[in-house]
């Protein structure tokens, strides 16, 4: 009887085309399998057709060689389990689309983390009072979007979607209030002006009066907020009526700028506006202005922007020039975009100092920045040279130049000499009477002004009469004038000597 050799060989090509699909990630199981596909064919080889007394010697070599495969190879490695799944993250902004008086339409956004994947939603309702929680889909679904219906009118439901996947439930996300079962009439509409849809701005101490109108039935619950936060009502006035909400500012100022938000409610319907208002002022002067550099009939200008914009861009600069000799400035350049300049045509000779204003949609800074150093600009082509005169030697002996001439004096009434006297250096007059000097004698008073010499005598006696001589020294000589004073006694007559 043959042998049956087919299952044989059919093993020994899995063999072999395992060796071959061999990669380089396992090579410890390479060399078993390779071993073993070596040992099949000589174990596994087909046996000749005849009797089976001849078979026989034909498999005795097969038995022999496990044998010869002395080396013993590693058993594989176990393959490594796989990580254990994890659940998403909630889902977020869960939020009602649309309701009637039997269905709710619910909407969310995928949650932020899918964790080992996501397999669909499963929506949860659980009337208010009770804590049971019904799901309103029997299987999965994995759209965003999903409608409970088959409730029951007036019904008050919590609401919560749940994500899951391969590891289990995520956190649910649930609707902050409990959903009515009703048909809304009107959902809530804010009709916002097209002129407010952009930006408002406003000036600083200007009227803000914005009228939004909106829509809804039942009666929508209006509120307010700037950038996230509740209304100052001390500053802003809100008022609300059935078909419109005013916002009334009295006198605005810079702090009332900012986004604010209008929200209108129905229930769990509600529609939002956002207006952004912006108070505008002056702006402040340049943060400083120097002067970089005066050439010809040229000066280099740079400046910095203003520290107070006014709360809006800044659209150019006003630069203005002032000579020193009249103080009055003049306008160089206007509504200039960059923070340098060069100021041109100016003239030579004078010195000027500089001034800049910053300028935005409100107007220009009521200051200006100035400028510390003056351009002087100087005139060119020009040199002047002084004559050079030789140094005149003024330097003179003294001399008289006016002399003392002879006088008659009262007894009792004062009397005065007089002469006068040039010389370089500036001469020392002294005063002698009879060759003697006066000396500072109370009763002369000697004076000498520019040159002209006195000498007062009060009230002479008798004895005051005689020669008196001034006398005037310097370096280069002595000059003398001399005079006779005759000082008279007043004689009173008799009557009879009258007659």
């Amino acid at each position: 009887m043959p042998a049956k050799p087919a299952p044989i060989k059919k093993s020994a090509k899995k063999a072999a085309a395992k060796e071959e699909n061999c990669t380089e990630a396992a090579p410890v199981e390479a060399p078993a399998e390779a071993a073993v596909a070596e040992s099949a064919p000589a174990a596994e080889a087909p046996a000749p057709e005849g009797p089976a007394d001849e078979a026989a010697p034909t498999n005795a070599p097969a038995e022999a060689a496990p044998a010869e495969a002395a080396p013993v190879e590693e058993p594989p490695k176990p393959p490594t389990p796989p990580p254990p799944a994890v659940p998403t993250s909630a889902p977020q902004s869960l939020s009602v689309d649309d309701i009637n008086d039997t269905t709710v339409t619910l909407k969310w956004r995928s949650p932020e983390s899918i964790g080992s994947g996501l397999d669909g939603y499963i929506v949860e309702y659980c009337k208010e009072g009770s804590s049971e929680w019904v799901a309103a889909n029997t299987e999965v679904t994995t759209s965003n979007r999903f409608v409970i219906s088959g409730l029951t009118t007036g019904d008050l439901l919590n609401i919560r979607v749940v994500a899951v996947n391969a590891g289990g439930r995520s956190e649910p996300v649930a609707l902050p209030q409990p959903v009515p079962i009703r048909e809304i009439v009107d959902r809530p509409k804010i009709r916002l002006p097209r002129a407010l849809r952009s930006r408002h701005v406003k000036h600083v101490g200007e009227q803000i009066n914005l009228v939004i109108p909106f829509c809804g039935k039942p009666k929508p619950v209006i509120s307010w907020t700037k950038d996230g936060q509740p209304l100052d009502m001390k500053k802003v006035n809100i008022r609300n009526s059935d078909k419109d909400s005013i916002l009334f500012i009295r006198k605005s100022e810079r702090e009332d700028s900012g986004s604010y938000e209008m929200t209108v409610k129905v229930d769990s319907f509600e529609d939002k506006a956002t207006l952004v208002i912006q108070i505008v002022d002056l702006p402040g002067p340049p943060a400083s202005v120097k002067l970089v550099d005066s050439w010809g009939f040229n000066a280099a200008l740079e400046w910095t922007p203003p520290k107070d914009n006014g709360n809006t861009e800044i659209t150019g600069y006003t630069i203005q020039k002032a000579d020193k000799k009249t103080g009055e400035w003049f306008t160089v350049l206007e509504h200039f975009h960059r923070l340098n300049a060069t100021v041109s045509d100016l003239v030579m000779g004078n010195v000027y100092t500089f001034r800049v204003f910053a300028e935005n949609k409100v107007g220009r800074s009521e200051t200006a920045a100035v400028t510390k150093d003056a351009a002087h600009i100087q005139k060119t082509g020009i040199v002047y040279k002084p004559p050079e005169y030789k140094e005149h030697d003024f330097s003179e002996a003294p001399k008289f130049t006016a002399p003392l001439s002879d006088r008659a004096a009262t007894v009792g009434y004062n009397t005065k000499l007089l002469c006068a006297v040039r010389g370089s250096p500036k001469p020392k007059i002294e005063w002698l009477k009879n060759q003697m000097i006066i000396g500072d004698d109370p009763k002369y008073r000697q004076i000498n002004n520019q040159g002209v010499c006195s000498l007062e005598i009060r009230k002479p006696s008798s004895f005051d009469g005689g020669v008196y001589t001034c006398r005037a020294k310097n370096a280069l000589g002595e000059a003398t004038v001399a005079c006779r004073l005759e000082v008279k006694q007043v004689t009173i007559l008799d009557e009879k000597e009258r007659k």
